[in-house]
């Protein structure tokens, strides 16, 4: 998944617009997309599987959300730490 933008259902069928924050593989090829709404204050991300279609599915076991929480914890220290170089 290379696009800046995905479009996502929600559970009343509206389609919403969200920023992709980015995308990683898990260790069995999995693949997760992180995103958000840009145009909320403080936006809350969200994660998906994605398949090469585009196509996403739902997180659904607790070692998949813990896996994801690291990885976006460790994206977050690293733009935290860019942002130190470049101040």
């Amino acid at each position: 998944m290379d696009a800046e933008k995905i479009q996502v259902i929600d559970d009343e069928g509206n389609e919403l617009e969200f920023d992709v924050l980015f995308t990683f593989e898990g260790e069995d090829d999995t693949k997760y997309v992180l995103y958000y709404d840009s145009s909320k204050e403080e936006p809350e991300v969200f994660s998906s599987i994605y398949d090469d279609e585009g196509n996403l599915y739902p997180v659904e076991t607790p070692e998949e959300w813990e896996m994801i929480e690291e990885v976006f914890n460790s994206f977050i220290a690293e733009e935290e730490a860019q942002d130190n170089d470049e101040g």
